[in-house]
């Protein structure tokens, strides 16, 4: 068991909700076995490998990996791995504290944020602004915000499964630097790729999710919410939820 694990634990917050590496051979929504007191619970299937990847492609996630915040930038700057380069005007990689505690995590960037080359600018940004106003929260003040894919997808439509494949270690990467003590996916696009499997929001709402020893919570994005009012509330739940174990969090690590 994990210290955050032990900690979540200490919350009455266990246990997290952690999902396989090959999800498709289990419930999108699994809970974590309850682990014995003699130390880690084990799995009790044993999926067959599935195809290694293309040595080119490995060396490329093992390059990144080893990349610090300068590498980065400019690696992501630089980046022609997946269409989504075409048609951009600037890499957008990310914005706020490198130190920080929170992590918000969206989709992609808009034609404002392609624009300006800074996630959440426009008018979903504006927004997500005044949902971390409400819990106390501010850009850049212990907190870092990104997204799945670094371009901007034509049309601000969906990010192919392709392109989020080729900028997930970038995010990886930015996850590992930051060490958050929390995570929050904004949208189903997000929740899915750090989660990775199929998720409905709605369901997912309320729950504790793992990435890699990180607590993670699933909400709906902004940009969802300005077409969608009613949901707002349930955002608001949502919110309310990551401030309270944040605040656990802290208090049972002192």
């Amino acid at each position: 068991m994990t210290r955050r694990e032990s900690i979540l634990k200490e919350m009455g917050l266990a246990p997290l909700w952690r999902l396989r590496e090959r999800p498709e051979l289990v419930s999108p929504l699994a809970p974590l076995a309850r682990r014995g007191e003699g130390g880690e619970g084990q799995r009790q299937d044993h999926p067959h490998p599935g195809p290694l990847p293309p040595a080119g492609e490995e060396t490329r996630k093992q390059r990144i990996a080893a990349l610090g915040w300068d590498g980065l930038k400019a690696a992501v700057a630089d980046c022609r791995d997946c269409r989504l380069c075409e048609q951009r005007k600037q890499a957008v990689l990310g914005v706020g504290d490198v130190d920080a505690d929170w992590l918000f995590v969206g989709e992609g960037p808009g034609a404002e944020e392609d624009e300006r080359g800074e996630p959440f600018v426009g008018q979903a940004g504006q927004l997500l602004d005044a949902m971390l106003a409400a819990i106390g929260l501010q850009r850049g003040r212990k907190v870092y915000i990104g997204n799945v894919v670094k371009c901007r997808p034509p049309g601000n439509r969906t990010p192919e499964a392709d392109e989020t494949a080729a900028c997930f270690p970038y995010l990886q990467r930015q996850i590992e630097l930051i060490r958050p003590k929390l995570i929050v996916a904004l949208g189903k696009p997000a929740a899915e790729t750090l989660l990775d499997t199929e998720v409905k929001v709605g369901a997912s709402r309320g729950r504790l999710f793992d990435y890699r020893g990180i607590p993670l919570i699933v909400t709906y994005h902004p940009a969802y919410l300005l077409r969608s009012l009613p949901e707002k509330a349930k955002a608001w739940e949502d919110l309310c939820l990551a401030r309270r174990t944040m605040k656990e969090l802290n208090d049972v690590a002192r």
